[in-house]
């Protein structure tokens, strides 16, 4: 159950933040109906978010304890050390590849 808990609460971080940013970029950039889908994905991304915090236990106070595989408050520490982990190991292999080139 953990491993579930841990993949989902990274999921549905993951798919919120990736969705705000892209509902932010598509509604600035966009023109008419790419608009209304930037305004759309921001807030599926947010709306996304709040079920985080929900499952991290945040909003106790509103809707009370998370129950089931929504609960993974014991999870978000490691799975954001881990993505902060991978995301530091990608940009030092990406740098040391950039600067391999740059010099050949």
């Amino acid at each position: 159950m953990d491993y579930i808990a841990q993949f989902l609460s990274m999921l549905t971080l993951v798919f919120a933040i990736a969705s705000v940013i892209a509902g932010i970029f598509t509604a600035y950039f966009g023109s008419g109906k790419s608009r209304v889908v930037g305004g759309i994905l921001i807030v599926i991304g947010f709306l996304v978010f709040i079920i985080f915090l929900y499952g991290a236990g945040l909003l106790t106070g509103f809707l009370g304890a998370p129950e089931g595989f929504l609960n993974f408050q014991g999870t978000i520490i490691q799975g954001i050390i881990a993505i902060v982990g991978g995301i530091v190991g990608a940009l030092i292999a990406l740098g040391i590849f950039l600067l391999a080139i740059m010099k050949a």
